[in-house]
């Protein structure tokens, strides 16, 4: 009843506020009438999906504990990135898709293409995840088949969001924010008083870890598998926020620049929190359950909520649908925004009334796409939705990295930043390719294994996981931008204008 009425407050709250997106800017950047708590918990909750919940989860369940801290710690460090170094360009700029500013700087539409098509990639997972979790919910309360669920989840996303626009997101999310912190709090309290204390805990899960093939002291680490996976889960998790286009959204909707940094900061901590109490739930998970990867883990964690107290479990479930809702709301308007302004250009010249009904037809069509292949990617055996988000982070990192140069070094040119992003996200999704065949081929070291297989192993295969991939999509932009820079010759038309509203000398029309 909880989790039924929550779904339905969510769908009326969002779609009450359809007047104050009477316009496609309303829609989009809520006309720039935001003040600071809505900006933060708008943030926030885009920041917190079914990822960061039961995503973080189920990665404690089979990971350890290192996911949850440094998920939070990364989340954290996104927020200040963009809140120092990148909001205020933003605001400037009045951009509604974060692409839009390479056609400002340069008057070519290339990179802001190439910018929309890495940062759909992530868009795609994330649409798709926030289904997924929704309907994996929905199945282990009330044993509601995920071809239901899944459609369900699309048509509370795409209802409320096509309706009430940027505004609705925002006023939702000071909701979801609200739930989850107090739900995912009620639940780990509870269950630690139910278990006998925080030690009946940890010895619980230690003789589950002790009757397993798990090493004890990587589980309970806080560096988990070493700093290359906790780096790899920066580059991925932090680096990449500058070109996530949904906080250029919330950005230019501010009502005052001096508000930008403390709402960015504010989100940080409010988003940092959240996965760290969903990780001390899958903690207790593996107290009660054991230790069981993949979609068994989530299945779990929904039932140990449950089992603790119907009411507050009902409650804290509802937060998990909270997460995931915060998230998908503001993202999947952000990748209409992104399809409508990025590549269907004849729309420039449509009164705004009419731009609005494309945003809105267009939400229709991706939660459908988003419905259809969590339905699929429910059909999967074993699935990390913590590593799919990391995997479509780590295709952001190349435009962020291009925005980076372009921001603060002015001998960026147009070229640069495309190879860039060209070779940084063709890199990437090359290293993925050959980890997943490493991986997949079961490939292992022996004493006459040569030099390039101990290197491909090493790379690709280490861990049962290899190399992340960020590492490749961080370090080829940040390596070809400032060489092809030096190489090629740059637009000098509309530099200085261009430089003078980032540095808010001069006020964009």
């Amino acid at each position: 009843m909880i989790i039924g009425v929550y779904l339905v407050a969510v769908t009326v709250v969002g779609t009450l506020l359809t007047r104050k997106s009477a316009s496609s800017e309303d829609w989009a950047v809520a006309g720039g009438g935001m003040g600071i708590i809505m900006v933060a918990v708008g943030v926030a909750g885009t920041r917190i999906g079914g990822a960061g919940t039961y995503g973080v989860a189920g990665n404690v369940i089979s990971g350890g504990v290192w996911n949850m801290w440094w998920y939070g710690i990364n989340t954290f460090l996104a927020m200040a990135i963009v809140g120092l170094f990148f909001a205020k360009p933003y605001r400037r700029t009045r951009l509604q898709t974060v692409g839009e500013l390479f056609t400002l700087r340069f008057g070519t539409r290339r990179c802001q293409a190439m910018t929309s098509v890495c940062v759909q990639i992530e868009y795609l997972i994330v649409n798709i995840i926030e289904a997924y979790v929704i309907a994996v919910v929905l199945r282990g309360v009330v044993g509601l088949p995920m071809e239901y669920g899944v459609f369900i989840a699309a048509f509370v996303l795409v209802t409320y969001i096509s309706l009430g626009g940027l505004w609705g997101t925002a006023v939702t999310n000071l909701i979801h924010c609200g739930v989850i912190l107090i739900g995912l709090g009620l639940i780990g309290f509870m269950g630690i008083n139910q278990m006998g204390g925080w030690t009946e805990v940890t010895s619980s899960i230690d003789g589950f870890i002790n009757t397993s093939e798990k090493d004890l002291g990587h589980f309970w680490n806080f560096t988990g598998m070493g700093w290359g996976a906790v780096l790899g889960m920066f580059f991925s998790a932090a680096v990449h926020t500058p070109a996530a286009s949904v906080y250029t959204n919330y950005s230019t909707a501010a009502k005052k620049e001096k508000n930008l940094l403390p709402s960015f900061l504010l989100a940080g901590i409010i988003g940092g929190l959240m996965p760290i109490l969903a990780g001390l739930i899958g903690l207790l998970t593996v107290a009660r359950y054991g230790l069981e990867p993949g979609t068994s883990g989530y299945t779990n964690l929904t039932k140990l909520a449950t089992e603790i107290s119907p009411l507050v479990g009902g409650i804290a479930l509802a937060a998990v649908l909270a997460a995931v809702i915060s998230s998908g709301g503001p993202i999947l308007l952000s990748s209409s925004t992104m399809f409508v302004r990025d590549w269907l250009t004849f729309t420039r010249e449509w009164s705004p009334n009419r731009r609005l009904k494309a945003y809105r037809f267009t939400t229709a069509i991706y939660g459908l796409i988003a419905a259809i292949c969590a339905l699929l990617v429910s059909k999967l055996d074993s699935v990390s939705i913590l590593d799919m988000l990391l995997f479509g982070f780590a295709m952001v990192v190349p435009p962020a990295v291009a925005i980076g140069y372009l921001i603060y070094w002015k001998r960026t040119t147009e070229k640069a930043a495309l190879w860039g992003m060209m070779t940084g996200l063709g890199a990437g999704l090359a290293w993925f390719v050959a980890i997943k065949i490493a991986v997949g081929t079961g490939i292992e070291l022996s004493e006459e294994s040569s030099v390039m297989y101990r290197l491909a192993y090493n790379c690709f295969a280490i861990g049962g996981k290899g190399i992340d991939p960020s590492y490749a999509t961080t370090f080829v932009p940040l390596i070809v931008i400032p060489i092809v820079s030096f190489l090629t010759k740059e637009i000098s038309a509309g530099k200085e204008r261009f430089y003078s509203i980032v540095s808010g000398k001069t006020i964009m029309e």
